[in-house]
């Protein structure tokens, strides 16, 4: 069944490159039989296809429509695609003055069994992000590929490419479960062909091809595949709300309100709150989506239900065709707020089980709420998006973990606890991601001031609390970007050992420090502990206002006990037990999980400057 649909893809890549050449593209590339949604719209470009007139005659396959774009080298095609249809290969004929100019074969496909019921991340999972141009060379005769408009590789460059592929993360599969991550998020690995600056992957330039200096389609296949046999899932990283400006479009673009300021190249003015606030200016809301995030971003009006569609199949495409965990979205918000509605519920109801999270980066957690799937909204809007990103988690537990605590009770840990106390606000507290850094932010060891125990105890504490945690690649070895601060380059430095002839490999611990090895080590039976033990992705959560510089919760299900301490200062701290009681009555012991140390509760001590966990014992 892989070989059979591998060909076929070999076949629709073929055609996509231009094999046909008055038929450029022809996207989706291909479809499936059987989908809740029998609709689809095929976006057909090639030289003056607009004055043609498509037929289909395919048993079970309707032709419902025919739009022709403001240029005359596009059609779009409206189908039903009946229950009755069978796979096989749909002769599409484009017609001028009574005869067949050429013929279209598209693809119909047999949807995978199961395929509805694909199931997303959640909180038993904790998400390993990679920048895949910075994490493993696996295949270096990829990292020259004719054709492409950046065509070099230099490691000590910070903004150009340094030659990591999809195969070194396939390579690397295997550290990754043994760490104890289930689920990887890779940056996005679509092709990027821009003349500098294309490592990153969020200016794609195709949203049907990989970018060929990570791999092949049938390696990104190969990836899904052999993550998912090691238990771990593949998120997919998409871009809803712009485009790189090379992409294949862009001097030719199907509508003219296909992009949006496509002449003058407006920046965004990225004021987020004009999506919730009652008195924002109908020119602030105007450039807030309209604006492009950057000169080299084009803007996509997803305003355009030409362009919506085009955007919601691919989306459902990549599902279908790459089986992934899960959507990280970038930029969510910065599109239109329907069009992200119907993108997030379209995606949703065709797949139930499935999750997807938006990156929605402001510290008011109103504004970050306001997207969450359930969310009562005072203006009435509606998403279907399950997940978003917990910027205001994040924020304040750096600032919670470096503030100096007060006698007045009123800086520091209570910082904390007063954010967690906010989840009222949140649709389902439990969806959130939480996460100490990413890709856009300074590593958490640097935010920590390099050190390392006011590190390992922010993360301990992310891998305790409720939602989904996501680490960025190298924290487990305290990966730094120390005196380069926001410098996205260093702060996506090489993984250690993942080229030939690196001095320090991070999967073999070759060259590491004491202190990055104690970090890994420490990573490594923290993850292993939690995905055995549901309490702390299943279980309830209390916790109790910090005092002393000493924050304790708990969480908690019918059978388990857990208690999280965190103890901010330089000695150990003796607590009085009896204000937990309500937590810990008929238990006299606890076990560190760790350690397995027992300890006794009449006469607990917190141990100093760490985040300790502790299973109580009746």
């Amino acid at each position: 069944m892989r070989l059979r649909i591998l060909s076929l893809l070999a076949f629709c890549s073929l055609i996509h490159l231009g094999i046909h050449a008055q038929l450029r593209h022809v996207e989706p590339l291909n479809w499936w039989v059987g989908m809740k949604d029998p609709r689809l719209q095929l976006m057909v470009h090639g030289t003056d296809v607009g004055n043609t007139v498509p037929v289909i005659d395919y048993p079970g396959v309707k032709l419902i429509k025919v739009s022709k774009a403001d240029s005359r080298n596009y059609l779009f095609i409206d189908i039903l695609i009946d229950k009755a249809a069978r796979p096989g290969q749909v002769p599409i004929r484009f017609m001028r003055d009574g005869k067949t100019m050429y013929t279209y074969p598209y693809t119909l496909r047999k949807r995978d069994e199961g395929a509805a019921r694909t199931k997303g991340f959640d909180g038993s999972d904790v998400i390993y992000l990679i920048t895949p141009d910075r994490f493993a060379n696996g295949d270096s005769t990829n990292d020259v590929v004719a054709g492409m408009a950046e065509n070099r590789v230099d490691r000590k460059g910070e903004g150009t490419r340094h030659g990591g592929d999809i195969r070194g993360i396939i390579d690397r599969l295997d550290y990754i479960r043994d760490m104890g991550f289930t689920a990887i998020w890779p940056q996005p690995m679509l092709q990027n062909n821009m003349p500098a600056y294309s490592y990153h992957g969020y200016a794609i330039t195709d949203h049907y091809q990989v970018d060929a200096r990570f791999g092949t389609m049938e390696e990104y296949l190969a990836l899904s595949t052999k993550a998912a046999e090691r238990g771990i899932r593949l998120i997919f990283d998409g871009i809803l709300n712009h485009t790189g400006t090379g992409y294949w479009w862009m001097d030719d673009l199907p509508f003219r309100d296909w992009l949006n300021y496509a002449d003058t190249k407006t920046r965004t003015n990225h004021n987020r709150t004009v999506n919730q606030d009652p008195y924002a200016s109908a020119s602030d809301r105007d450039i807030w989506v309209k604006g492009w995030f950057d000169v080299s971003m084009a803007d996509m009006n997803g305003a355009n239900p030409y362009l919506a569609d085009y955007l919601i199949q691919n989306s459902i495409w990549w599902v279908e065709t790459l089986k992934p965990g899960g959507i990280r979205q970038d930029t969510y918000g910065y599109s239109d707020k329907d069009f992200l509605r119907r993108w997030s519920c379209r995606i949703m109801d065709e797949y139930p089980d499935f999750n997807m999270v938006g990156e929605e980066w402001s510290l008011n957690p109103l504004v970050v709420g306001y997207w969450q799937r359930g969310k009562k909204n005072s203006d009435g809007y509606v998403s279907c998006l399950p997940t978003v990103m917990d910027f205001p988690l994040q924020n304040t537990l750096v600032h919670a973990l470096k503030e100096e605590e007060d006698r007045w009770g009123t800086k520091g840990l209570i910082k904390l606890y007063e954010a967690l106390a906010n989840d009222f606000y949140y649709a389902d507290p439990s969806r959130l991601l939480v996460f100490a850094d990413n890709h856009d932010m300074d590593r958490i060891f640097t935010q920590m001031g390099r050190d390392a125990g006011l590190t390992r105890m922010a993360l301990t504490y992310l891998l305790t609390t409720r939602g989904i945690p996501q680490v960025y690649y190298g924290t487990e070895v305290l990966m730094d970007n120390t005196g380069f601060p926001g410098n996205h380059g260093v702060i996506r430095s090489d993984f250690p050992g993942g080229w030939k002839g690196d001095l320090t490999d991070a999967v073999t611990g070759r060259g590491l420090t004491d202190a990055q090895a104690d970090m890994q080590l420490y990573f490594k039976k923290l993850l292993n502990w939690r995905k055995r033990n549901k309490v702390i992705w299943e279980g309830k959560l209390m916790h109790f206002a910090p005092s002393g510089g000493v924050y304790v919760y708990f969480r908690y299900d019918r059978s388990d006990t857990v208690m999280v301490v965190m103890n901010k200062n330089r000695e150990p701290v003796s607590l009085d037990m009896q204000r937990f009681s309500e937590m810990t009555r008929g238990m006299t012991r606890a076990e560190e999980v760790l350690t397995g140390q027992s300890v006794d509760l009449s006469t607990f001590r917190a141990p100093p400057r760490a985040t300790t966990i502790y299973r109580c014992i009746r």
